[in-house]
């Protein structure tokens, strides 16, 4: 097994491990843990928490169907649904597995390797990074305190778009540098029309609305009541923590709430919040994914049998913390 294999079977282990170990072990105090949980409004925490799923689950294939009919060729939204459903059960297991049956799934769909990638994994989450940047950015003249006091999501905010403009400046004058031109994947991106990414983009205004109204209510069923602004402008850096790799955001979340959020609700309520939401989605991957077996059967099946034959299997090449 190559080096570069290894470590990225072993870092995502790694980091919830130590995660796990400092919050719980070191940073927490289980007693508090329970008693947050104890004073929780746990009906309502599960039914906004199974409906934000649902959502997000129901979105997330829609726009990526939608990425796929407008950047690569027709495509079935039933069929990407039946993929995405099927890999839920597949990534409650093994993540990184579940990422590679889904988009194994997909090639299946639609001939031209590159062209799935890009449009499936980059697309989507280059539109919202846009839109996480776009509401940050509005959020900035209604939070308390100004740049004094929230230094972090300034220098995120100006970091984030900085790195926007030079995606978008390779996108856009690409074919004239020797490096980038050479790059096969680049060539496909400096294609795209990104007048086509408008309606894409309108949708993912929505998600972001829906996602901001979501997090604020389970939050406060916890009794960690944040307030919009802060919840509006804070989502973004919160995203960016969890990406780190990590088994299902266990033990990345709880540092990225008690972080993010530490001035504005006790550590303990923020962390017992996350791990209820982390164990929540792990439940609901579970159920998604049940309701969609045969298919997940179909991918392990089909993943096992591209090993067997030595074919490649594409994990995506950007992963989405807010497609839980």
């Amino acid at each position: 097994m190559a080096v570069s294999s290894l470590v990225r079977r072993l870092l995502p282990w790694l980091i919830s491990i130590a995660a796990l170990v400092y919050v719980f072990g070191y940073a927490t105090d289980w007693t508090r843990i329970r008693e947050a949980t104890r004073q929780a409004n746990v009906p309502l925490f599960l039914a906004v928490t199974v409906v934000d799923k649902i959502v997000f689950f129901l979105f997330w294939a829609f726009l990526q169907a939608e990425t796929l009919r407008r950047f690569v060729g027709p495509v079935p939204w039933r069929s990407v649904l039946s993929l995405r459903g099927g890999s839920e059960l597949v990534r409650a297991v093994n993540h990184g597995f579940g990422d590679a049956a889904y988009f194994l799934g997909l090639m299946r769909l639609l001939p031209g390797r590159v062209a799935v990638v890009v449009a499936a994994a980059i697309v989507p989450f280059v539109c919202h990074t846009v839109v996480m940047l776009a509401q940050l950015t509005l959020a900035l003249p209604f939070l308390d305190g100004g740049y004094a006091r929230n230094r972090d999501v300034y220098l995120f905010g100006a970091l984030g778009w900085g790195a926007t403009l030079v995606g978008f400046a390779l996108v856009r004058f690409g074919p004239r540098i020797g490096f980038w031109r050479a790059n096969a994947l680049a060539q496909r991106v400096a294609q795209f029309d990104l007048r086509r990414l408008r309606p894409i983009l309108g949708w993912f205004v929505l998600l972001a609305a829906l996602d901001v109204v979501f997090q604020r209510v389970t939050a406060a069923s916890f009794g960690a009541v944040i307030p919009w602004w802060e919840m509006v402008a804070r989502i973004p850096l919160l995203y960016a923590a969890i990406s780190v790799p990590s088994l299902g955001n266990l033990g990345t979340r709880e540092l990225a709430w008690a972080w993010c959020f530490q001035e504005f609700a006790p550590r303990d309520v923020l962390v017992a919040y996350a791990l209820a939401t982390n164990a929540t989605f792990l439940v609901l991957n579970v159920l998604i994914g049940v309701v969609f077996l045969p298919k997940a059967l179909e991918l392990v099946s089909e993943v096992k049998k591209a090993k067997a034959e030595g074919a490649p299997v594409q994990a995506p090449l950007l992963s989405d913390p807010a497609d839980p």
